[in-house]
């Protein structure tokens, strides 16, 4: 990738970027079924249809050639299969643009541009691989300086847009989990991957990965395919997350998929946990893992938490950590790594009513939403009014509406482009059996579509789990002015009939009973009373079981209660740091020509709330006294808690503001006399003239938001300077 990049001259890379920025793919993900009849289909079929014809026009020449015809009937010949053959370059230029969604072939502009900007980021030292001086370990990454000032802004706004204006508990958790806890939470048994290994070699790979990359590639370079094979291998990436082993290795031996750096025959998948585990104290007893994610130890908090927030719902508990997964194959720079940064909120809420009551400041919101039906029927995303989503019942519930909008507004007001973010309904495959509804905010980058927060709500699941496995009941109360004659639902599992019948398995058998609501538990109940029998789907254990007339006992019963006690569903928002800074990056990167126009220069045009330095301080030229000021206004600028850096080299200003730029900078101040100085904007390149004395000021209203850059032009008179552009 390196060799390629440095191949590619600055307006190579600058014509590239223009096209990528501009090209917004409007394809469904992969995991979606097309429509039999798209643009692609049609496409392959005419590519087919055509070289039938060129084949046939080929023996023909070859025909006219050994029965002695004329030379010039011959060139006539010869000629039209060269036009034929012309039409089908066509076709394959189309079909292409068809498959990368972008009429100017933006699959080798994505690859560009990401190197582009890749290559900056380690430049200027945004990260790096970790331990590179031991050739490093994939899927670990160091952020330096300006990449830490990123985070760390990114982080504080995380915490001032959700944590303080909607009032939430923060919590700070350990990193070492006790194993009960995450086999309470399923992460011990189900939190897998499917690995193939290299049978030579020994090296591991994703299973579905290398068969998502077998079929992405024949799609994509494969143009000779049919469109019944074109079907055939979009129909498997639609159905890959629901594939088992056998399927899996089936395809791949199907396919012929081998190790891809050796070309190795690989072994059949296995289940490979994705936790890293350690031993907690010295006698190696105790089993513990690194935290999969960090909303655990919110959920086994929540008794102390719920008296904190004294006996309330709803409230929530959020909390900022490192979590730890070891990927059998990380790839993709910062967007899948082993240890990454997390912010995840818990909002726990009565599961009879899940309205909120600032819902109405975001129910008018539009902006690119992806519904289940809509991908289902190949459409792609289109701009819906969150309010008008909830009212149709697309969207499950207010609460869970409310957190969609404040996370759009979130991402949006970080910089992330608002026509490059969608908000994905997740597939009946990919529900968890417990969950309400699930959302993912994705954006788009140069790797696609990528998802950076996860919107759930896991109904009561994650409490009721650990209240069976601790034995302390993580519920919620609500008490009645007045006593209350209510019908309560009875499940009594008959616990010596269900081991009888279903031993090891008995426990997950009463679990799954005792977890039915209402209308399940009656509906299993006449179904018991007319058959005698019926059959039960069991989801811990993945199949469906036989549950006979002696085995459950199924009622309701009239009593006077004073409250009611009840586990509360819980709205989570996941958001994944890394991803949603590395799309920011990619969102924020532009290329412009220096004056002379010999050269692309590289911006980052982060907004001043993110931006690693808010202010750089420049003197015009070498002198004692204006550098005297330069560091006058410096101290000024850090004690109004503005980061700034001094530039009082003898470089020339216009290199100077080139090398801010490309640290995203969004204000230059260049000292050019002792009375006052100029304040110059990254993006317009813009100058104003203030007093000394003002400067802090005016950084500090625009770089909080208090005041934008427009209003601040028409406040102050503005400078012209041939420096500013050079």
């Amino acid at each position: 990738m390196r060799s390629y990049h440095a191949a590619l001259s600055s307006h190579s890379l600058h014509r590239i970027f223009s096209r990528f920025r501009h090209t917004l793919s409007s394809q469904p993900p992969a995991d979606v079924i097309l429509p039999m009849a798209t643009a692609e289909d049609s496409l392959r079929q005419a590519l087919a249809d055509k070289q039938s014809t060129i084949d046939a026009r080929g023996n023909a020449i070859r025909q006219l050639k050994s029965s002695g015809a004329s030379k010039s009937e011959i060139d006539d010949a010869v000629k039209a299969l060269n036009a034929l053959k012309l039409e089908k370059t066509s076709i394959e230029s189309q079909l292409k643009a068809s498959i990368s969604g972008d009429a100017n072939g933006s699959v080798i502009s994505r690859d560009a541009f990401r190197q582009a900007v890749v290559n900056t980021l380690e430049r200027r030292l945004f990260y790096i691989p970790s331990f590179k001086i031991y050739r490093g370990v994939a899927g670990l990454y160091d952020y330096g300086p300006p990449g830490c000032a990123v985070k760390s802004n990114v982080l504080a706004f995380w915490r001032q847009h959700f944590v303080l204006e909607e009032d939430m508990l923060e919590v700070d958790c350990p990193c070492v989990t006790p194993e009960v806890v995450l086999k309470a939470s399923g992460h011990v048994d189900k939190f897998t991957d499917l690995m193939v290994k290299d049978e030579k070699t020994g090296n591991c790979y994703r299973a579905d990965h290398l068969l998502k990359d077998h079929c992405k590639d024949k799609l994509e370079k494969d143009l000779g395919i049919s469109s019944e094979k074109a079907a055939e291998l979009k129909h498997i990436l639609a159905v890959l997350d629901d594939l088992s082993a056998e399927q899996l290795g089936a395809k791949i031996k199907e396919y012929g998929i081998t190790a891809p750096d050796t070309k190795n025959p690989l072994s059949d998948p296995y289940p490979f946990n994705l936790m890293f585990q350690t031993s907690i104290g010295p006698s190696g007893v105790s089993t513990g893992y690194m935290r999969p994610e960090t909303a655990q130890g919110i959920f086994v908090n929540f008794k102390d938490l719920y008296y904190y927030n004294g006996n309330k719902l709803p409230f929530a508990a959020a909390q900022i950590g490192q979590a730890f997964r070891n990927e059998i194959s990380p790839r993709q720079g910062l967007l899948r790594v082993r240890e990454f940064t997390l912010a995840e909120i818990e909002h726990f809420v009565d599961p009879d009513d899940k309205s909120h009551p600032k819902y109405s400041e975001v129910a008018n919101l539009k902006f690119l939403m992806f519904p289940r039906d809509e991908q289902m029927s190949g459409q792609s995303a289109k701009k819906l009014c969150l309010g008008d989503a909830v009212s149709r019942g697309v969207v499950n519930n207010q609460t869970l509406a409310y957190f969609i909008g404040r996370v759009y507004l979130f991402l949006t007001r970080l910089g992330i482009d608002e026509e490059r973010l969608r908000f994905r309904q997740h597939l009946p495959n990919e529900m968890a059996h417990y969950a309400a509804d699930c959302w993912d905010a994705e954006i788009e980058s140069s790797y696609g579509w990528i998802e950076c927060v996860g919107i759930a709500d896991r109904s009561a699941y994650d409490l009721r789990a650990h209240t069976d496995k601790s034995g302390v009941a993580l519920v919620a109360q609500e008490k009645f002015a007045e006593p209350k004659e209510v019908e309560k639902l009875v499940i009594t599992p008959v616990k010596k009939e269900l081991g009888l019948a279903f031993k090891g398995n008995q426990k997950m058998v009463v679990e799954a009973l005792e977890a039915m609501n209402e209308k399940e538990a009656m509906d299993m109940k006449a179904a018991l009373e007319s058959k005698g029998e019926v059959e039960f789907e069991v989801c811990t254990l993945q199949k469906t079981v036989t549950i006979k007339k002696n085995m459950v006992s199924i009622s309701k019963e009239k009593k006077k209660e004073h409250q009611r006690v009840f586990t509360p569903s819980v709205i989570e928002p996941s958001f994944g740091i890394g991803r949603i800074i590395y799309c920011l990056y990619e969102h924020s990167f532009y290329m412009r020509p220096s004056k002379a126009g010999d050269e692309q220069l590289n911006v980052f045009r982060f907004p001043p709330l993110v931006a690693p330095i808010k202010c750089t301080v420049f003197p015009l030229v070498q002198n004692q006294q204006y550098e005297e000021v330069a560091k006058h206004i410096s101290r000024s600028l850090t004690a109004a808690g503005i980061s700034n850096k001094k530039d009082i080299t003898g470089t020339s200003i216009g290199k100077r503001y080139a090398r801010t730029d490309e640290l995203g900078v969004p204000f230059a101040v260049t000292v050019d006399s002792t009375s006052s100085v100029t304040i110059r904007e990254r993006d317009s390149k813009d100058q104003i003239r203030v007093s000394i004395e003002e400067v802090a000021a005016v950084i500090k209203d625009v770089s909080e938001g208090r005041s934008t850059w427009a209003d601040i032009l028409k406040k102050y008179p503005t400078h012209t300077s041939a420096s500013a552009d050079e």
